[in-house]
């Protein structure tokens, strides 16, 4: 009996927003890869992981990771404008996350989860950040399933 291939992708061409967008989904035994792409380019290669502690209704929680590229953003100043010396990072750390971790994880945190909880590698470049751009190009990653 011959067995199916090793990787099976999946691509699509799309207008989304006015903007010409191109995704592609391959999915591996051990994780996803999506690409979406308003330039034409790789872009930034996130690294989005679900952690083994859940929320509080059992799901996992998604960490980011940039691989590649620009992590763009930086945290807002506190209001004494310093850090305190007990604490290695800033107090305001935790609460903030650069623009590319929230479009990562909102473009792809159904397919880790729709893929049994892999970790997906995403490549991106986009020129439309908006959330109702971010939503369009979900239903565009999610056309090309493949896990």
């Amino acid at each position: 009996m011959a067995a199916g291939p090793a990787v099976t992708s999946k691509q699509r061409q799309e207008m989304v927003r006015g903007v010409r967008t191109d995704v592609v989904c391959t999915a591996f035994s051990n994780a996803v890869l999506v690409v979406v792409t308003q330039y034409g380019k790789m872009g930034t290669l996130v690294y989005v992981d679900p952690d083994t502690v859940g929320d509080a209704v059992g799901r996992p929680s998604l960490s980011t990771k940039v691989l590649l590229g620009k992590d763009e953003g930086s945290p807002p100043p506190n209001s004494c404008g310093r850090t305190f010396p007990a604490v290695s990072v800033p107090l305001y750390t935790f609460a903030f996350q650069p623009l590319v971790h929230v479009c990562a994880k909102n473009l792809v945190a159904f397919v880790s989860q729709e893929a049994g909880n892999k970790p997906v590698l995403l490549a991106m470049a986009l020129k439309d950040k908006t959330v109702e751009g971010i939503q369009a190009l979900r239903e565009v990653i999610r056309s090309c399933q493949v896990w």
